[in-house]
């Protein structure tokens, strides 16, 4: 997924040489192979329909999981809001999480926890039902080090809220608590290293026992 500005610069060049541009944000992580891509696609309308077949191929049904959202750059600059969401829905859920977690008294297990939610509760999501199949197999996340990369999106998505003025404090925080990770020893950071792995098929860092 590109930076957006990139996509409108390589639009604009390819235009002055009569070639079309199209962007694609995507989304899907290693299960859109399988399961069919959430495609974001920006160009002139003429492109959008050319390459119509090829969208319909890759997205999860020929008429859904695909939309021409608007001009060259569109695709990426949602793709960019989208990451940022992530970002914070994954926060939520590391922090929330960890609180179950500390209240030692009621010994909770947060593998039937999480599977519970994915039934009927308000949070259920796509990011849920992965970190319940995670904690399924290991709660403890012994092995995984508390350490959260980021993949440049939300970096770019804080960028975008500074430049249009906009209050967007968790999108950021979200993405300063990874840099913290990178210090911090926490569970939570943890389980954000394990649902990236999980949805997006991401390296893993491990710790050393």
């Amino acid at each position: 997924n590109s930076n957006y500005h990139d996509s409108q610069r390589r639009g604009a060049w390819l235009a002055e040489q009569g070639i079309g541009f199209m962007d694609s944000g995507t989304s899907g992580g290693v299960w859109g192979l399988e399961n069919g891509y959430c495609l974001m696609v920006g160009g002139t309308p003429d492109v959008a329909q050319t390459m119509t077949p090829i969208l319909q191929v890759l997205a999860p049904a020929a008429d859904r999981g695909w939309a021409h959202v608007g001009p060259v750059g569109s695709g990426h600059f949602t793709k960019m809001i989208h990451n940022g969401i992530e970002y914070g829905m994954m926060q939520a859920f590391a922090e929330g999480l960890e609180l179950l977690r500390g209240k030692q008294e009621f010994n909770l297990d947060l593998a039937q926890i999480t599977e519970l939610w994915r039934h009927g509760s308000v949070v259920r999501s796509w990011l849920l039902d992965l970190t319940a199949e995670a904690l399924k197999h290991d709660q403890q996340l012994d092995k995984v080090a508390p350490y959260v990369p980021d993949s440049g999106e939300g970096r770019w998505t804080v960028i975008e809220a500074i430049d249009q003025g906009v209050a967007a404090p968790v999108l950021t925080l979200a993405l300063q608590i990874r840099f913290n990770s990178r210090n911090e020893t926490g569970y939570g950071y943890r389980l954000l290293s394990t649902m990236r792995n999980a949805f997006g098929g991401h390296a893993v860092k491990h710790t050393g026992g």
